[in-house]
């Protein structure tokens, strides 16, 4: 088959990969610019680079437009393959390959469609992850699943571990795809929309902690915003500081939320929950931080003495 590819940052490396190790033609590969956006600079691995390596025909584009239309209708490809596409796909581009398009996304569809899935499955507890390869329509991850593998989410997983073990599954992904449509056995199910969910990119602010949150949730985000990706934050003191490891105390601790407390083996609690006046809810136990200079500490270190409150904004 001949295939175009559509695709971006390290998703989109490991698709192309797929592609150029496969028995096909890759005729074209189409990739945004540069980006500084923090979720963008990581997993920066360069689709266009690689796809230059190989003489690969590349077009940059932030968004499709009639000239890259018309260069797809010239070159009358098979199917074209995306993963990690940010924007919008027009129908007279989705369609105009004979087996249509194919979508590679990081979650278990019809769950997490959008945005940044994995850690928004990872805030919310789900017990697995994975990778789904389904026909694109006119609306967003919702088209008709071919295959889809999913791994595991260990207790102490973090957004970093989950990326690791679901890149992995890209590109036996997507060659078991193009063998079942290449060879006429390809049958995709419809998803049922009844589960479907829809998450939207994450920024920086969505890596502030609510201590208001249970515990549990905000042990999750630390998890969720490791390293490389934007940490978790909270201030003490005006002072911005990065939570990069923590666990959920074992005995309740009650109080205001946000209130540095005491320590338990080693970390320092801070009072965590909503209803957290009763005294019945889990802290949520700081055991590493990084200050703005770069410089990570270990809790019992930095809270130099009990007291206080962490909040969410300098001024608090």
């Amino acid at each position: 088959m001949r295939i175009a590819m559509f695709g971006y940052q390290t998703w989109g490396h490991r698709t192309l990969r797929a592609l150029l190790e496969s028995e096909h033609d890759v005729a074209l590969v189409v990739t945004h610019p540069h980006s500084d956006h923090a979720y963008e600079r990581i997993w920066a691995d360069s689709v266009a680079d690689l796809a230059t390596e190989h003489g690969v025909e590349v077009i940059l584009r932030n968004r499709p437009d009639q000239a890259l239309a018309d260069r797809l209708a010239e070159l009358e490809p098979d199917l074209i393959v995306a993963n990690n596409w940010r924007t919008w796909i027009p129908p007279e581009i989705f369609r105009l390959p004979k087996h249509g398009t194919l979508n590679v996304h990081d979650s278990l569809l019809p769950a997490y469609a959008g945005f940044s899935p994995i850690i928004w499955a990872l805030l919310n507890g789900e017990k697995e992850v994975g990778v789904t390869a389904h026909m694109m329509d006119e609306e967003l991850d919702a088209g008709p699943i071919l295959l889809q593998r999913a791994v595991e989410v260990g207790p102490k997983d973090t957004a970093t571990d989950l990326f690791h073990k679901t890149v992995d599954l890209i590109g036996p992904l997507v060659s078991e795809s193009l063998e079942l449509i290449a060879s006429g056995r390809a049958n995709p199910v419809p998803q049922d929309r009844s589960k479907a969910s829809f998450f939207h990119k994450r920024s920086i602010e969505d890596s502030r902690i609510d201590w208001t949150w249970p515990a549990e949730d905000i042990e999750r985000l630390v998890r969720a915003q490791s390293d490389p990706y934007p940490n978790a934050f909270t201030y003490y003191r005006g002072q911005r500081i990065r939570i990069t490891k923590a666990f959920v105390t074992e005995r309740p601790y009650g109080g205001t939320p946000g209130r540095v407390f005491i320590r338990e083996g080693d970390g320092v609690v801070i009072v965590a929950g909503a209803d957290a006046r009763h005294g019945r809810n889990p802290g949520l136990a700081i055991e590493r931080l990084r200050t703005d200079d770069g410089v990570e500490h270990a809790a019992t270190d930095f809270f130099r003495s009990m007291g206080g409150y962490l909040t969410r904004y300098p001024e608090d």
